[in-house]
């Protein structure tokens, strides 16, 4: 296990204020539908509408005890870089972000607006990823690689210390799965300050890498993703997080694509809030899951709230969701 629980807490000042004690609460209305007592952990309400900035925030401060940083690189579909670019500014570290020329761009302005250089490439996330270490490579620039540097999962752990503070005991957390960091983080934070809660995780159908990993017990070659979640999109596993989650996950779910539009309006109903595709597999976990949970107390983070308005639309307005719905 590569995380440690008073790197974590320490953690908890190295993060700039903005991203800490984010609300949690038990929704009650959304609870109703679902069946369960639901406690939603809102990531959203910062600069950068995401969870990423505990990790970025974690990673530069410790480089920048080690000694003096001028650049940062990274690969990213949108959040990591929005991130990378908010936390390099504060600090005054330039901030190059690799991304692929198919992404969000609503996630692409932001990027630019927070001051990131933005190079695009063609194909998916793992391109990015290859051109983002070649850039570090040759210019000396650090490169952040989210969930393989632990500093990113440590600072995303922070969210499971808040959650092992509320005051009712969590039969299950149901956490949004993309290459491992808010999900070994988070489990590992709660497991190891709140013993017995369940810890889920949760992929799309469409881009179950880490999933059918663990499952197996080991890396499995899946095909392209092709899912509207692009922040949990990746297609490669990397070994040593899939070797932290296999400690820390007790089941591993897949859901649709018409589950996970259906949770995005649950939550945008019966709970006011914006989620983006990868932000809303835990309720669609549950949806799914019917009966699974029902009388229990049951946690889920919206780690993210980047989706263009007009994706937001086209996604939950109820005509489309029934028709992905009825269509898997």
């Amino acid at each position: 296990m590569r995380l440690n629980l008073e790197r974590i807490l320490m953690a908890r000042t190295q993060i700039n204020p903005v991203f800490l004690d984010t609300p949690q609460y038990e929704c009650a209305a959304l609870g109703d539908v679902l069946g369960c007592r639901l406690i939603i952990k809102v990531e959203t309400l910062n600069p950068i509408r995401s969870f990423k900035g505990r990790g970025t925030e974690t990673v530069l401060t410790r480089l920048q005890r080690r000694g003096p940083v001028n650049a940062v690189v990274c690969a990213s579909a949108g959040n990591l870089g929005q991130a990378l670019a908010f936390s390099g500014r504060l600090r005054g570290i330039a901030v190059t972000v690799v991304a692929s020329s198919a992404a969000n761009p609503l996630k692409i302005e932001r990027m630019k607006a927070l001051g990131a250089n933005m190079i695009l490439v063609d194909r998916e996330i793992e391109s990015a990823l290859e051109a983002a270490s070649q850039i570090a490579a040759d210019t000396g620039a650090f490169l952040v690689e989210d969930s393989r540097d632990v500093d990113t999962c440590e600072g995303a752990a922070t969210i499971g210390v808040e959650l092992s503070e509320l005051p009712w005991d969590l039969d299950s957390i149901v956490i949004s799965l993309g290459a491992g960091a808010m999900t070994s983080g988070v489990g590992f934070a709660v497991k190891s300050l709140r013993n017995g809660t369940e810890i889920i995780s949760v992929q799309p159908t469409r881009a179950p890498a880490m999933t059918l990993a663990l499952r197996a017990g080991r890396p499995i070659e899946v095909g392209i993703p092709n899912t509207i979640a692009d922040g949990v999109a990746g297609r490669y596993v990397i070994p040593e997080v899939l070797d932290d989650l296999t400690e820390i996950v007790d089941e591993a779910i897949l859901v649709s694509e018409g589950s996970i539009v259906a949770a995005m309006r649950l939550l945008y109903v019966n709970a006011g809030l914006i989620a983006e595709p990868a932000a809303a597999l835990g309720v669609a976990s549950i949806l799914e899951g019917r009966g699974r949970f029902d009388g229990k107390t049951v946690a889920t983070i919206l780690c993210g709230s980047n989706v263009t308005s007009t994706d937001f639309d086209r996604w939950v307005a109820p005509r489309h969701a029934t028709a992905m719905i009825r269509k898997e």
